[in-house]
């Protein structure tokens, strides 16, 4: 998959060059524009069960599949600001990735979704991750900017949750409270996730959970008039 990335890391943009009888994988809602023969599918992908998981994991129902006869480009943007990321997968190595953070793919790569397992779910930063398997090219999209490591066997990395973008199934991840009770309760800190080697871990500089609650605190309060 042939990508140009501009703009970012603040409001990237990804340009998809295909080639003749080319093809991509497209979050719905993410494509931004298209030039030259292009042709569009919405589906599913792999059936109701599969489209209802990725829904539960915070992408949507549907996929879009691009594909040109001749030769064309198609453009995706992610919805908050931030940066994608190119990543190539072996087939040997499996991502998992948090939800949102797909956005566009080789038509070989498996998107499912995958149990985060209960820390997961009371951490309150999404049940469910995206697995991403098999030969190809992967695009993954960030609020903020995209950092990555590589962890070495028995190194430990620890984030806030909400700054988890992906990490290769090779790495063996912890939820559990940045501190006692009352850190997380009073401190500002809630949930972090140690990452334990050998892998790759990916991490957004910027956590839309924050974002969302910094919008809470300045909306004005909303009364019950009886």
């Amino acid at each position: 998959m042939q990508v140009e990335i501009s703009a970012g890391p603040a409001f990237a943009f990804g340009e998809i060059t295909l080639p003749p009888g080319g093809a991509v994988r497209v979050e719905a809602g993410a494509m931004a524009m298209t030039r030259g023969d292009i042709e569009i599918v919405t589906s599913t992908r792999g059936g109701f069960m599969k489209g209802l998981r990725r829904t539960l994991g915070g992408e949507s129902f549907f996929v879009n599949d691009f594909s040109t006869r001749s030769g064309g480009l198609v453009g995706v943007a992610a919805a908050l600001p931030g940066d994608l990321s190119l990543v190539p997968l072996d087939g040997a190595v499996t991502l998992l990735v948090q939800s949102g953070s797909w956005i566009a793919s080789d038509p070989a790569i498996e998107v499912d979704s995958s149990w985060g397992g209960g820390k997961s779910f009371f951490s309150g930063e999404g049940l469910i991750l995206l697995r991403c398997s098999g030969q190809g090219d992967l695009l993954l999209s960030s609020y903020g900017a995209i950092r990555s490591a590589v962890l070495a066997a028995g190194e430990v990395l620890t984030l806030d949750t909400g700054h988890v973008v992906a990490f290769d199934d090779t790495v063996v991840y912890r939820v559990r409270k940045a501190g006692s009770w009352k850190s997380t309760l009073l401190g500002g800190e809630g949930f972090v996730t140690d990452f334990t080697g050998p892998g790759r871990v990916w991490l957004q500089t910027r956590s839309s959970s924050d974002l969302v609650s910094w919008i809470a605190s300045h909306l004005p309060s909303q009364h019950t008039h009886t």
